[in-house]
């Protein structure tokens, strides 16, 4: 564990290529169900963070996913017109949108996460509970939650 403390600049850099790598491997998977339905990553994102947070308003998306409205409108766009998510308005103030993901957005959503899954599932399982709960501290550091 020392030798941790003292992690060199080489060392770093190839963590950062791991985190690259992994990241273009768990998405790559991803990727072919995301041209079949001809949309991509920024996409996926929506349709991840609509399955976890149902009725999530756009604002709070917005704070989530750290990018502007304008890039939003264009993949929320491309979304509607692809008939995967509804909005409904707040009760108390008609101004805020809640979004949900409809039946074939959930189903969408549910080929990209059988697939990832699938993945992250067999690596978490040839782990030892422990490396599992280490990797887990890490990548909460990493972005800084």
């Amino acid at each position: 564990m020392k030798k941790l403390l003292y992690l060199k600049d080489s060392q770093l850099k190839e963590l950062i290529e791991r985190l690259f790598t992994s990241y273009r491997e768990s998405f790559a998977d991803a990727k072919k169900i995301l041209d079949k339905y001809s949309i991509g990553i920024a996409h996926h994102k929506v349709l991840h963070l609509l399955s976890m947070y149902e009725g999530i308003t756009i604002t709070e998306l917005l704070k989530k996913l750290k990018i502007t409205k304008q890039s939003l409108n264009r993949v929320l766009k491309d979304l509607i017109k692809l008939e995967t998510i509804i909005f409904k308005k707040d009760h108390q103030d008609t101004r805020v949108k809640h979004i949900f993901l409809n039946e074939k957005g959930k189903k969408i959503f549910e080929e990209i996460f059988i697939i990832q899954k699938q993945r992250i599932h067999n690596a978490l399982l040839t782990s030892g509970s422990e490396q599992v709960l280490n990797f887990d501290n890490v990548l909460k550091k990493i972005i800084n939650e």
